[in-house]
């Protein structure tokens, strides 16, 4: 289940909130002008189903969000234990970065963790499957996957070049705990 952990930004050992309870989740995350939401994520997937497999099986649900919000490019992440570049793909996400668009991502499968930063906060959401959030462009975040990444999430983007980072430089993600699944 979803979970949010908000910390005050000097002090990663002592939490603020902790809460499963989705509507207090996405008031709290409101409040810095994150969405989040509760979609059903109920296809199933093949273990190795590709991207046209896992697009077109959440078509419906792509095509409300690109008709709402003029998304003009979406694309799929998909990472299981075991995948030889996994430590190399967690690590291109642990640093603090923004974005020059909103990044919105819809997880069909697994979890990770979105960690914000945002009015002298730090908000950690354990996004599963099922959770869709939309980080609008400029909050300074980052995203675990966990050692053995386990998650398929649908991206969507207003520029057609996809998913650009810009690193802070600030090494704030490193104080902050990592998501280490049961």
């Amino acid at each position: 289940m979803s979970r949010l952990t908000v910390y005050a930004e000097t002090d990663p050992a002592t939490a603020l909130i902790d809460t499963r309870d989705g509507a207090r989740i996405t008031d709290a995350l409101a409040d810095i002008g994150v969405a989040f939401a509760r979609w059903p994520a109920e296809a199933v997937l093949a273990d190795d189903a590709d991207d046209a497999a896992v697009l077109a099986a959440y078509a419906p649900e792509i095509e409300r969000l690109r008709a709402a919000n003029g998304y003009q490019a979406v694309d799929v992440i998909r990472l299981a234990p075991g995948h030889p570049d996994r430590a190399a793909l967690r690590t291109k996400f642990l640093d603090e970065h923004t974005h020059g668009e909103d990044e919105v991502r819809f997880f069909v499968e697994g979890e990770g963790l979105f960690s914000l930063r945002a009015a002298g906060r730090v908000h950690a959401v354990l996004c599963e499957a099922g959770d869709l959030i939309a980080v609008p462009a400029g909050i300074r975040h980052w995203f675990d996957m966990g050692p053995e990444p386990h998650f398929t999430a649908i991206r969507l983007f207003t520029s057609p070049e996809g998913w650009v980072a810009s690193f802070t430089g600030d090494p704030i993600a490193a104080r902050f705990p990592r998501h280490e699944p049961a």
